[in-house]
């Protein structure tokens, strides 16, 4: 998957569960400026990072990668 589209799922699950980028980046362990290149598509997640945030956010991967 591209890095523009993990952004977007990611900030549309983050938004869908009602975090702030700040509230995620703490909770997977990321600054928020990380985070914020992320959704915005300029820098690829790890797999470390998307296990992080699924688990955050209490989806599982699955639901993450067919949203």
């Amino acid at each position: 998957m591209e890095a523009d589209q993990w952004g977007r799922r990611i900030r549309a699950f983050r938004k869908l569960k009602g975090l702030t980028q700040a509230e995620l980046a703490k909770s997977i362990g990321v600054s928020l400026s990380i985070l914020g290149e992320i959704e915005r598509g300029n820098r690829l997640p790890n797999d470390t990072v998307i296990q992080k945030v699924a688990e955050a956010l209490n989806i599982t991967l699955e639901e993450f990668t067919h949203f």
